[in-house]
């Protein structure tokens, strides 16, 4: 009962824009959401209802209240930035408040699927997000944002049509038609072998939409270059993780399926490493910055893939890798949005000398590209190190080699063009703003969060992740 009456004053609030005049009162009701967020998890934590199934659909598990956890801190600043990006802009009553109420839909759908107790429902709850996420992307109603949208819909729809297909296999072991994770997972070892392996590679490939990896990848790329900067931060970290979310339930599911889990764990990494080798290949050829971090995206989800399929301490790092991914990313798409304004593109080769126009911004960009590349004390140079040697200790030495290979051209492509970003010539005209300024010091916030885990990790974040990574 507590949870529909959380999402259902959540949608209120969402939806309310709509019916208001002003952007001033627009902005109070995103508030009162953001709000609706924080005391919703502040109950789940003061009530101890963790673990706790409500309508028998959604579960208020640890890895559903971690992850929701970092939906609203993302929430919170995405709300802010969004109001500066869309007043530069310039755009209508109308279209400001559109915005909101997208975002906001956004954000409950994803809840959602983070809290999902059920297959299907899990699936339902991607599919909104394809809704939500849509009307964000074709927000500034220019042609390219047409085309990604387009192609937002028919790509994120073709990958939920084959991961429906995936759970129509996966039923056929379900008992009297029960679909919740829990009663799947004691049924699931006496399924089909054949109809499980084609079962989990079909919702693998559908679910690659939303997390951002090989091989509907492109669909993320697309739509965060098209989509307003601070909803870029918040799809590439918000949605991404519900993809991630998805797949580690039924990475979870079948931990108890014996030979076919072993199958999968195979899958996992060639996918991984498949994602590693594009995002690495597209870093050197992309010549805008917004589809740069995309890339990047698609690179540290193929770390984390891997991570799962390597399994033992290498699952750990990849949860805790998703995690400071959270912070890392969305604060340089934040640093990005102002970018935005202040030159008149995304254009690596166009734009330059940031240090000297935007020295705040400037520095927390190439911070976090550091802690991106994972630098110590970069949380992510914990993560990798216990990825790489989980794969020493299984004797996979082929695939250490070419991740370190393929990471060598990722830091070469993103270092380079961070350098070129904050000392090469400028060609590209300006407009400088104060505010933009003074934006740049909450995007850091995000990035000082990061690096806080990586000197010093909080024991309630490893505590969180030793109970989601307790699996089979």
């Amino acid at each position: 009962m507590e949870m529909i009456i959380f999402i259902l004053v959540s949608l209120i609030f969402a939806i309310a824009p709509l019916l208001v005049k002003s952007e001033r009162a627009t902005r109070i009701l995103a508030g009162c959401f953001f709000l609706t967020q924080v005391v919703g998890i502040a109950l789940i934590i003061a009530l101890k209802h963790t673990d706790v199934v409500m309508l028998s659909i959604f579960r208020t598990d640890t890895l559903a209240v971690l992850f929701h956890i970092l939906m609203t801190a993302v929430l919170g600043f995405a709300l802010i930035h969004s109001s500066s990006y869309l007043k530069a802009e310039g755009v209508t009553t109308r279209s400001y408040k559109a915005y909101y109420t997208l975002l906001m839909l956004l954000a409950v759908a994803i809840t959602c699927v983070y809290y999902s107790d059920n297959v299907a429902m899990t699936w339902v709850f991607l599919e909104l997000t394809t809704i939500c996420s849509a009307g964000i992307i074709y927000h500034r109603e220019f042609k390219l944002s047409l085309e990604a949208t387009w192609k937002y819909i028919f790509v994120c729809s073709t990958g939920i049509a084959m991961a429906y297909l995936g759970i129509l296999l996966l039923s056929t072991v379900a008992e009297h038609g029960a679909l919740d994770y829990t009663a799947l997972k004691a049924v699931i070892a006496n399924g089909n072998p054949l109809y499980l392996k084609v079962a989990f590679l079909l919702m693998i490939v559908g679910y690659s939409c939303k997390m951002e990896i090989f091989p509907l990848y492109t669909v993320g790329v697309d739509a965060n270059y098209a989509a307003p900067a601070p909803a870029s931060a918040f799809i590439s970290t918000a949605l991404v993780n519900a993809g991630f979310v998805s797949i580690y339930r039924i990475y979870d599911l079948y931990a108890v399926t014996g030979e076919v889990f072993e199958w999968a764990r195979h899958t996992l990494i060639l996918i991984g490493i498949l994602s590693l080798a594009v995002g690495a290949m597209f870093l050197r050829r992309t010549n805008n910055y917004k589809r740069f971090l995309s890339y990047s995206t698609v690179e540290n989800m193929g770390i984390v893939i891997i991570g799962m399929g390597i399994g033992g301490v290498a699952l750990w790092a990849a949860v805790l890798h998703v995690v400071c991914h959270t912070f890392v990313k969305s604060s340089m798409f934040f640093q990005v949005g102002i970018m935005r304004h202040i030159y008149d593109s995304y254009s690596i080769n166009r734009i330059g000398n940031y240090m000297s126009i935007n020295r705040v911004g400037a520095i927390g960009f190439i911070l976090g590209t550091l802690v991106l590349l994972a630098f110590p004390p970069s949380p992510l140079f914990l993560s990798e190190v216990m990825i790489f040697s989980e794969i020493i200790s299984v004797g996979s030495w082929w695939l250490l080699v070419a991740m370190l290979l393929l990471m060598c051209v990722v830091i070469y492509s993103i270092w380079s063009r961070t350098l070129r970003l904050g000392y090469h010539s400028n060609q590209d005209e300006l407009h400088l703003s104060e505010v933009n300024r003074r934006l740049s010091y909450s995007a850091a916030v995000l990035l000082v969060v990061a690096i806080a885990i990586g000197i010093w990790m909080p024991a309630p974040l490893r505590s969180a992740i030793d109970v989601i990574v307790n699996i089979g």
